[in-house]
């Protein structure tokens, strides 16, 4: 039985088909999903498509000062704010010593993005010492209001409510005898609940407000005054929104307002009690085994556990709604939970009726609200895009040359060769578009000048690979070989050659998207993706092409066109075994004339 022959894969030679239709079937699949999406082109950012510019007056609060430290720290916060997935685009920076501009490109939800950043108070968690619909949802005896996700949904109290000396009496005339029955005649939809703890014994209103302990009831003296203008409270009214809780410090009690399913609601707050600094971690996940839909899931730094336990501990103790805590951010209630037990551990669910965006904005809120200074929107203004336009004319130019320079190149010194080599870069520039298209509604990406500069950088390395294999299956044949098993004995040298130099082009990237921000991440994020890109077409689409054309008389002929002519590569005379003579050969034998 004869031997195999080493150096040649059968299956990797006989059935290039296969990688050749998973790529067409892939390319089919993104563009026919890429039209269904109805983002038939890459979202553009600020400097290609205009936008939306903010600038932000920092103002300094008590035990803190406008400094270089603390402004660097609110441009991170903000721009995680603003960029939720980091490729959005849009850009944050200081100007001068107390400013910063934010810029948020055309196509991003640019209101929400604005309320983002312009909610740049600190975030407290407070105690709800009493709450009740206010201005025309008080007039209703059954709002519609609902808690939905993110705006908290709150049992609510009868406008007569006040605070009184007892804690309870605080909630008086309560139209939600039960943490289950709100005023709006259905359960409510927040809950929070201690990851350890399998009972709901810590869930949560859509309102999501806990009840203020004992010690912070008010009564009296300054609590009168409170009291008083809790009772003057009308939060349907923007001016009343804006100075509720005006310059109130986290170790007094205050009023606030909180909207739920456009009703308004007012609340009377005691003091904070866990500070959103405290919030080591937010995120918003979907529940996947239970019927809880979207959560909201936080983790508490070791001090931030310790009072957050304590506060909810206390709060279990009360009636709806003295067993709520308001989130507030920006001295509005975003949401106020309620508990019916103490949450150890330092970890916590809120969860609900929430959508998807909902969650993602409460979670972004706990994560990045506590900002170490306060800061006064000065200016929204409209950002044009006639001078991004002219530089991406610029840019595209640059590229075709380049790109028009790189062909003419391949045509002429690999011939034939240069088809495979065009091919490929057609099929890369597809995937890179389709993609592009899609990232733009999925993450956020948004191509701007230095995404197109990665992409333009792309095609050299793209051009890279194929040129490494194109020389060692030259080399092959300069040793003698016929084209079918040059191709196959240069692919895995040509293999691990690509593979290394790719994985250097997308470490550097990773790297410099990493430790950078706004534009320069675009360059990053782009040349990455293109790196990645050329693996897939390399490895499916090149060296199986290069397979089925080595089958070809014009290539394995040797045409002088087709690039591979041995005798203009300089090859040996064809690689031939030598018999061994049948006996024993008598005297030294000439190696020559072996």
């Amino acid at each position: 039985m004869a031997a195999p022959k080493r150096g040649r894969s059968a299956s990797a030679q006989s059935k290039p088909g296969r990688s050749l239709a998973l790529i067409l079937i892939a390319i089919v699949a993104l563009t026919g999903g890429m039209f269904l999406s109805g983002h038939t082109t890459p979202r553009l950012g600020i400097d290609l498509a205009g936008g939306t510019s903010i600038t932000l007056k920092a103002k300094a609060d008590q035990g803190s000062a406008i400094n270089k430290a603390n402004m660097d720290t609110a441009v991170d916060i903000m721009n995680r704010r603003v960029n939720g997935l980091g490729v959005s685009e849009a850009e944050v920076q200081t100007q001068g010593n107390d400013n910063i501009i934010v810029n948020i490109p055309k196509g991003t939800n640019s209101k929400e993005a604005q309320e983002q950043v312009g909610t740049t108070a600190k975030l407290y968690f407070r105690p709800v010492l009493a709450s009740e619909p206010s201005g025309a949802a008080a007039q209703s005896p059954s709002p519609s209001a609902s808690p939905s996700g993110g705006a908290s949904s709150k049992p609510s109290t009868s406008p007569s409510s006040s605070a009184s000396s007892s804690q309870k009496a605080s909630s008086s005339g309560s139209a939600s005898p039960s943490a289950t029955a709100t005023s709006q005649g259905r359960a409510v939809t927040d809950a929070l609940k201690a990851d350890s703890t399998p009972s709901p014994s810590a869930s949560a209103s859509g309102s999501g407000k806990p009840s203020a302990t004992p010690s912070a009831t008010p009564s009296g003296g300054t609590d009168s005054k409170l009291q008083a203008q809790y009772a003057a409270l009308d939060c349907s009214k923007a001016t009343d929104r804006a100075n509720a809780g005006k310059n109130a410090k986290p170790g007094e009690s205050t009023v606030a307002c909180g909207e739920i399913d456009k009703a308004w609601y007012k609340y009377l707050l005691g003091p904070a009690a866990v500070d959103g600094t405290e919030v080591k971690k937010a995120q918003a996940v979907f529940d996947t085994q239970g019927a809880a839909g979207w959560q909201v899931q936080m983790t508490f730094t070791g001090s931030g556990a310790k009072k957050f336990s304590d506060i909810t501990g206390e709060l279990a103790k009360n009636q709806p709604p003295q067993n709520e805590f308001g989130i507030v951010l920006d001295g509005e209630v975003v949401s106020s939970p309620y508990v019916s037990s103490a949450i150890t551990g330092g970890q916590a669910e809120i969860s609900g009726s929430f959508k998807q965006e909902e969650a993602q904005s409460l979670a972004n809120m706990l994560s990045y609200g506590a900002l170490p200074l306060s800061f006064q929107e000065q200016s929204v203004t409209t950002v044009t895009a006639a001078l991004g336009g002219e530089q991406l004319h610029a840019g595209l130019l640059a590229g075709a040359i380049g790109l028009a320079l790189v062909v003419i190149y391949l045509v002429v010194y690999y011939r034939g060769l240069s088809v495979v080599a065009m091919a490929s870069l057609v099929v890369s520039a597809i995937l890179t578009y389709v993609i592009m298209s899609l990232l733009g509604p999925a993450i956020g990406f948004a191509l701007n000048l230095p995404a197109v500069c990665g992409a333009i950088v792309a095609i050299g390395i793209t051009a890279d690979s194929f040129i490494v294999y194109f020389e060692r299956i030259r080399d092959e044949i300069r040793e003698g070989r016929t084209l079918r098993p040059a191709v196959e004995r240069a692919w895995p040298r040509a293999r691990r050659t690509i593979l290394v130099s790719d994985f250097v082009s997308f470490l550097a990237a990773a790297v410099l998207f990493i430790v950078t921000v706004g534009k320069v991440q675009g360059f990053a994020f782009t040349l990455g993706l293109t790196t990645l890109l050329d693996v897939v077409v390399v490895f499916l689409f090149t060296k199986p092409l290069m397979t089925l054309l080595a089958r070809r008389q014009f290539f394995a002929g040797g045409h002088k066109w087709s690039g591979l002519d041995p005798k203009s590569l300089g090859a040996k005379p064809p690689l031939r075994r030598t018999r061994r003579p049948a006996g024993p050969v008598a005297g030294p034998v000439d190696p020559k004339e072996a």
